[in-house]
């Protein structure tokens, strides 16, 4: 049996291909947000580390207005971005799983009051399809 104290903590995931651009998911099964950018801890990193360097620590899964940067490059102001903290995060798959339902995150008010506001103002808004 292996000790638990000599056992690494963390997951070690890729996360251009586990985390960037998937869907949050809240408790419930609710959509939060998807995932733009994420804050790191501040181990100094590049694309290659070298040896003996200790991995970058998710602290943060960052949401925001990132198409314009996108197309034009640069990068949306530290206000701009939504976070939900990392500890929060209980399950990774093809979407990221919450601990709690969506209103207890602010991630996702912008989205809410869209359906709220403007959507939910056009006739037939409010449920699904028939």
């Amino acid at each position: 049996m292996t000790d638990r104290k000599s056992m690494r903590a963390g997951r070690v995931v890729d996360a251009e291909f586990q985390l960037i651009d998937r869907q949050v998911i809240d408790s419930e099964g609710m959509p939060v947000v998807a995932v733009d950018d994420l804050e790191v801890s501040d181990v100094p990193w590049n694309t290659d580390l070298p040896p003996g360097t200790e991995a970058p620590i998710v602290e943060n899964l960052l949401s925001g207005p990132v198409l314009g940067t996108r197309i034009f490059g640069g990068r949306p102001p530290e206000s701009r971005w939504q976070r939900i903290a990392w500890k929060h995060v209980v399950d990774i798959g093809t979407a990221l799983t919450l601990d709690a339902p969506a209103k207890e995150f602010d991630a996702g008010w912008t989205e809410r009051w869209v359906r709220d506001h403007v959507v939910g103002k056009i006739p037939g808004g409010r449920h699904d399809p028939e």
